[in-house]
C-alpha cells in the first residue's frame, strides 16, 4: 500500500475496494461451511472433490512457496524499520547497519518462535489483536497530518491501471495481500479455534463483514497517507530508506516514527500468520485439526523462521521482494473460489442450509475477478523476466 500510494496516488483505490469485498464474501462462506459442517477447507476438497486431493496438494504448494517468499520481505523490511528507528535517535550505528539489520532479524524471528511454542490459539489472537491495533492507529492519525486530495481519491475509484513499467506486477501484488487464499483456508481453523458451532452464525456473518471493512479501511489510510506524504512530492518508496529521506523534513522525528511504528505493526502482525499458515494447511488437509504441540508443527515453524532471515542475511531489497512474492498468492485464489463454490451448494453436505443466490453471483465474480488478476500476475512476472 506504501509502494503504491508513493508511486501512484490513489490510482489503485478500486482494486482494493473490489479485493476487500470480495474478501468478506470468501471469509463469510468458509467460515459457514466450517459451522455447518464441522469440516476444514482442505480436508473437505479432499474427501469431496472428485479432483479434491490434487487440488488441495498444488494449493498447499502454491501458498507456501508464495507466503514463505513474502516472510522474507517482510522480515527485511521489519527489520530495516526498527534500523531506522534506532537510526534516527542514534546515529552513530550508521555504520554498522548491515550487522545491525541481520542482529535485529534474528532477535524478532527468535521472539516469535518463542510465541509460537505457547500454542494457544487465543494468545495468537491477542499478539495479533495489539499488532493491528498500533497499525491502525498510525496509520489513522498520521491521515490528519499528511492527506490526498479529495478529487483523487474519487479518481482512484475509476478502474485503471497504471500504464508503466511495474504497474500489472503491483496491482497482482496488490490482490495478493488482500484477498489471499491463506486468508480463506485458515479461517475454518481460526473458527474452530474460538470454538464457534452452529450457533454462532450470525456473529461469523458479523465478523466477516467488520473485517472486510477494517481491511479496507487500515489498507485506503496507508495508501493515503503514503499518497499524501510521498507521491504529491514524485518521491516514490523503493527501499525503506526512501521514507526516512523524504518524510522527516516533511513530517518531522515524531511523525516518522509513527509511520514507521504503523508500518512496522503492519509487518510484524504478518510475521505471524505466515509463520502459522503452511502448518495449518498440513494439518488441515491432514486432519482437519491443527495441533501446535505437535514435532511436525515445531519443525515447520522452525524451517520457516530460518527461511525468513535470507533477505537480511543477503542484504536484498526487501522491497522489491515482498512486491514480488504477492504476485504468486493470486494464482492458486481460482481454485479456492471453485472449490469452495462447489462444496457450499453441495446440498448434503449442507444439511439443508442453502446458499443464497446472491452469494453465490458474488463468488462467480470473485473468480471472474481473481482469473483477470491471475492472467494479469503472468503478464507481468513474463514482462520482468
Amino acid at each position: 500500500m506504501i509502494v503504491a500510494g508513493s508511486t501512484y496516488g490513489m490510482q489503485l483505490l478500486w482494486v482494493l475496494l473490489l479485493s476487500c469485498f470480495f474478501s468478506g464474501i470468501l471469509i463469510y462462506v468458509y467460515g459457514n461451511y466450517t459451522l455447518i459442517t464441522g469440516e476444514t477447507a482442505l480436508f473437505a476438497f479432499k474427501n469431496h472433490l472428485k479432483w479434491g486431493k490434487a487440488m488441495a496438494i498444488l494449493i498447499i504448494i502454491g501458498i507456501a512457496f508464495g507466503q514463505w517468499n513474502s516472510l522474507m520481505g517482510i522480515m527485511g523490511i521489519s527489520a530495516n524499520i526498527i534500523y531506522e528507528i534506532f537510526a534516527i535517535y542514534f546515529p552513530q550505528i550508521v555504520q554498522y547497519k548491515y550487522e545491525t539489520v541481520i542482529g535485529i532479524a534474528v532477535v524478532v524471528t527468535a521472539i516469535f518462535y518463542a510465541l509460537l511454542l505457547v500454542g494457544k490459539y487465543t494468545f495468537f489472537e491477542k499478539i495479533l489483536v495489539i499488532f493491528v491495533t498500533i497499525m491502525g492507529l498510525s496509520f489513522m492519525i498520521s491521515l490528519f497530518m499528511v492527506y490526498p486530495l479529495p478529487s483523487d481519491v474519487l479518481k482512484g475509484l475509476v478502474p485503471s491501471i497504471p500504464e508503466v513499467k511495474g504497474g500489472k506486477m503491483l496491482v497482482a501484488a496488490f490482490v495478493g495481500t488482500t484477498m489471499a487464499a491463506a486468508t480463506f483456508l485458515s479461517r475454518p481453523l481460526f473458527v474452530k479455534g474460538k470454538g464457534w458451532t452452529i450457533n454462532n452464525l450470525k456473529t461469523q456473518k458479523k465478523d466477516a463483514i467488520i473485517a472486510a471493512i477494517l481491511v479496507f479501511v487500515i489498507s485506503a489510510a496507508i495508501m493515503a497517507v503514503a499518497t499524501g506524504a510521498l507521491f504529491y512530492d514524485g518521491k516514490p518508496v523503493i527501499k525503506v530508506l526512501d521514507m526516512v529521506n523524504t518524510l522527516e523534513p516533511v513530517a518531522g522525528k515524531f511523525a516518522l516514527t509513527l509511520f514507521f511504528f504503523g508500518t512496522l505493526s503492519a509487518g510484524l502482525s504478518s510475521i505471524f500468520p505466515i509463520l502459522l499458515i503452511v502448518p495449518i494447511l498440513i494439518a488441515d488437509y491432514q486432519s482437519g485439526e491443527l495441533d501446535t504441540s505437535s514435532r511436525q508443527f515445531k519443525i515447520i515453524t522452525a524451517f520457516a523462521c530460518l527461511f525468513a532471515l535470507i533477505v537480511p542475511v543477503f542484504g536484498s531489497n526487501p522491497v522489491e521482494i515482498q512486491i514480488f512474492s504477492q504476485i504468486f498468492n493470486v494464482f492458486v485464489l481460482p481454485l479456492v473460489i471453485v472449490g469452495i463454490m462447489f462444496l457450499i451448494n453441495n446440498g448434503k453436505l449442507m444439511k439443508g442450509h442453502k446458499t443464497s443466490l446472491v452469494i453465490n453471483i458474488g463468488l462467480v465474480l470473485a473468480f471472474i475477478f481473481s482469473c483477470v488478476i491471475s492472467y494479469n500476475g503472468v503478464s507481468a512476472l513474463l514482462g520482468f523476466f
